[in-house]
């Protein structure tokens, strides 16, 4: 069985930065899309950034230039830097990872990000 398990998140001012991790156990494929989504009261659940295996990326537009989504293949970890952020960041984000050889998409259980103005 997979789990995720997310650490990061928390409270700051609009500017300053914060940095989410999430490690994966179990057993995933080498073939996986690793990201992070989030949600905000009241929203629907969106994508923010995703890395696949290989290394090429996805942004969502209202964060791409200020957020960075990174992996570590060797310890089954993504992380996500993000940089000048706002209030409209604020929101539960959460990690995911997709398996594409057995088609199956895993959920973290979710980190609060709350920045202030």
């Amino acid at each position: 069985q997979v789990q995720l398990e997310e650490a990061g998140g928390g409270l700051v001012q609009a500017g300053e930065s914060l940095s989410l991790s999430c490690a994966a156990s179990g057993s995933i494929s080498s073939s996986n899309i690793m990201g992070w989504y989030r949600q905000a009261p009241r929203n629907q659940r969106e994508l923010v950034a995703t890395i696949t295996s290989g290394g090429s990326r996805t942004y969502a537009d209202s964060v791409k230039g200020r957020f960075t989504v990174s992996r570590d293949n060797a310890r089954n970890s993504v992380y996500l830097q993000m940089n000048s952020l706002k209030p409209a960041d604020t929101a539960v984000y959460y990690c995911n990872v997709i398996d594409r050889a057995i088609m199956k998409t895993y959920w973290g259980q979710g980190t609060q990000v709350t920045v202030s103005s």
